[in-house]
């Protein structure tokens, strides 16, 4: 495919996203696929399935995202070597996890959901000690789901540090 002098390639992915249901999942139904922003895209996609955690109660909702958590480091695992490349940028099952970490216990109504969205974008990109540390330290499936579980739970803080000073 043509790309001009100097731009970014394009999100590849492999054909077997959608003939292989374990790298499915891993690409977000795929929506990893996404040419540009696979992770933004990866957690957009994640928020119908947030709305119906949070149907659950507290002890279900956690332990789906426990389940959700555990199921992921074996996809990103299996995808990952079957790709021969650690964290494809198109696996984005990480981020449906991350997200759902963040908005645990959120206030309800779609400006928190925003609100969480961003903060969660903003600690993935960004990778703060120790996100970025992660990243680069911990291999396999269980790395890729690490370092977004905790940029969840830093965004999780400041959501709900948010939501304490705005109810205050």
């Amino acid at each position: 495919m043509f790309e001009p002098v100097g731009s970014k390639p394009m999100n590849k992915f492999p054909p077997s996203v959608f003939r292989n249901p374990v790298h499915f999942l891993a690409f977000g139904l795929g929506s990893g696929t996404a040419p540009v922003a696979p992770g933004t895209f990866g957690t957009l996609a994640a928020i119908p399935f947030y709305l119906l955690l949070d149907q659950l109660s507290l002890p279900l909702y956690l332990l789906a995202v426990m389940l959700a958590f555990g199921v992921g480091v074996y996809l990103c695992e299996r995808t990952s070597k079957d790709l021969g490349v650690h964290d494809h940028g198109g696996i984005v099952w990480d981020e449906f996890v991350g997200l759902w970490i963040t908005m645990l216990v959120a206030p309800p109504g779609w400006g928190w959901l925003l609100v969480g969205f961003l903060l969660f974008r903003l600690f993935d990109i960004w990778k703060p000690f120790p996100i970025g540390w992660l990243d680069k330290h911990v291999h396999g499936g269980l790395g890729i789901m690490l370092d977004d579980a905790v940029a969840g739970s830093f965004a999780w803080l400041l959501l709900q540090i948010a939501a304490v000073a705005w109810y205050s």
